[in-house]
């Protein structure tokens, strides 16, 4: 009999309530007030997330974000700056109990563990996805998501993206450059680096397909039943408190 997980479809959420919904359900698991975690979720309006140990002032050009409409937010995890495109990208969440059986306690090979759940869920649409060492998911050689992870309390948190589509000019747009010239060296490097389903495709694959096949790919992946679920309201009240220091120039600009 498969172990039975909760499934969150949180749907699109501006990016400081979603980096608090994360740590909120992280914080529950670590008082087992509720059942390991697969989250999906969408950015609304775009965002740009940066790693923990990241300068916000070095990384990103706050004031592009502000003309574009566009939030920027420090994440609780490590990596580096991410652009996360509310057309463009699907974000997932997985919050398990650190002694859980499944997940090794190195760290580089939980990634493995973990993310095969993407690797399965893409090739069930025909795309020959594999795991690359130390956190990425990619497509004949090209990048098609990156990860990252953290451990508090007893419980691994990780998230990262799976690339619907892709839009360097716009992302480079936002992140801080030396100059054109370098601007464009970077555009077409991501464009020769990085792909997208639908590019891959060559047709466009819904969010919720997109969704239904990952929901797929992590069940088998790591022998579970994903069972849909609510946020609970102590989640709910815990991600509302958070929110305030995601949104907070005392933690996006620590650094």
């Amino acid at each position: 009999m498969r172990e039975r997980w909760r499934l969150l479809d949180t749907g699109a959420s501006d990016a400081y309530y979603n980096m608090a919904l994360d740590e909120a359900i992280a914080t529950a698991r670590s008082k087992n007030l509720v059942p390991n975690t697969i989250r999906f979720f969408r950015w609304k309006p775009s965002a740009v997330s940066i790693g923990y140990f990241q300068s916000m002032t070095e990384e990103v050009d706050v004031d592009a974000c502000r003309s574009m409409g566009v939030d920027y937010v420090r994440r609780i995890t490590g990596g580096g700056a991410v652009y996360h495109d509310y057309n463009g990208e699907l974000t997932y969440s997985i919050m398990v109990n650190e002694d859980h059986k499944m997940i090794p306690r190195d760290i580089l090979k939980s990634y493995g563990v973990l993310c095969k759940g993407l690797v399965l869920g893409l090739k069930s649409l025909g795309i020959p996805a594999e795991f690359k060492p130390i956190n990425d998911i990619v497509v004949e050689g090209k990048k098609i998501s990156g990860n990252a992870q953290t451990r508090r309390l007893g419980v691994v948190h990780q998230h990262g993206t799976i690339l619907r589509e892709v839009n360097p000019k716009v992302m480079f747009s936002l992140l801080k450059v030396p100059s054109e010239k370098i601007r464009d060296k970077l555009i077409k490097s991501v464009e020769e680096r990085v792909t997208s389903i639908n590019k891959y495709l060559g047709r466009e694959v819904s969010f919720d397909e997109l969704k239904r096949a990952l929901i797929r790919g992590f069940e088998d992946a790591l022998n579970i039943e994903l069972v849909e679920g609510e946020v609970t309201e102590y989640e709910e009240r815990l991600a509302s408190e958070l929110k305030e220091k995601y949104s907070s120039e005392e933690w996006n600009f620590k650094r």
